[in-house]
């Protein structure tokens, strides 16, 4: 229960984050593909944000070398892709139907969450125990 708990409270702050680098960058560009670029921009930084607290904090990971790190990001991002995809449709999904920033947030925050939560398996069955193995 106590890592339940654990991984609620990093998904949330990791939905923060990401939403904010989104926020933040459409405020910083409003041309084309704005909103595209801002998803791109909050799901990299979130991306690896909610990496560095799994790998200490859910799976108490810990590389070898700067190489292993980086073959269990990379197992990790790319056990990301469908999750993101998840996380896109509800997010852009919700922008086409509520036309509002804060619409948009909302389908993110959900399609995060959905994602979060298969993410979780796909981590533990095989990105952190295969880096284990």
């Amino acid at each position: 229960m106590k890592l339940a708990r654990t991984y609620l409270l990093l998904a949330i702050l990791a939905t923060l984050f990401n939403i904010a680098v989104q926020d933040l960058s459409t405020r910083v560009y409003a041309g084309p593909y704005d909103l595209a670029l801002a998803a791109v921009a909050g799901t990299a930084a979130g991306l690896v944000f909610k990496y560095v607290l799994d790998k200490r904090y859910i799976f108490r990971f810990k590389a070898d070398n700067l190489g292993h790190d980086s073959r269990v990001f990379v197992l990790y991002a790319t056990a990301g892709l469908v999750t993101t995809a998840v996380f896109w449709g509800f997010e852009f999904g919700f922008n086409y139907v509520f036309d509002s920033r804060e619409g948009r947030y909302l389908g993110a925050a959900l399609g995060l969450a959905i994602g979060y939560l298969c993410k979780y398996q796909l981590d533990k069955r095989y990105v952190f125990r295969a880096a284990a193995a």
